[in-house]
């Protein structure tokens, strides 16, 4: 038997990042739910890790270490931080140029931020 197989690209990629029952993006999400802090991903920043696969030439298959590599350093430093109410994934951060972006939960009596 003979079959052919086509690479996936970057609309695929970006569908199995978030689609599947248990995609990474969920998986990860439910992990920052156990610190009590939302995760988010831009589409700009989905786009840039399933672009950053294929970049690899490691398909599907090198999503979750591109993943792990621009969460690592979040999800050590997120237990000892306090007030982390999110943390968003940009494409600067997907592209390794910035960390994510901590989002700060207001203290009560402390203004608004325009």
């Amino acid at each position: 038997m003979v079959a052919t197989l086509e690479d996936l690209d970057e609309d695929a990629l970006v569908t199995i990042l978030g689609a599947p029952k248990n995609a990474l993006v969920k998986q990860y999400q439910r992990l920052f739910e156990l610190e009590d802090t939302r995760l988010t991903f831009t589409d700009d920043a989905l786009k840039a890790i399933a672009h950053r696969a294929l970049a690899r030439k490691t398909g599907a298959r090198g999503l979750r270490s591109i993943m792990e590599n621009i969460l690592l350093n979040t999800m050590f430093d997120l237990p000892g931080m306090q007030d982390v109410r999110e943390v968003v994934v940009n494409e600067d951060s997907a592209t390794g140029a910035a960390e994510p972006l901590i989002v700060y939960a207001q203290k009560p009596g402390e203004p608004a931020s325009a």
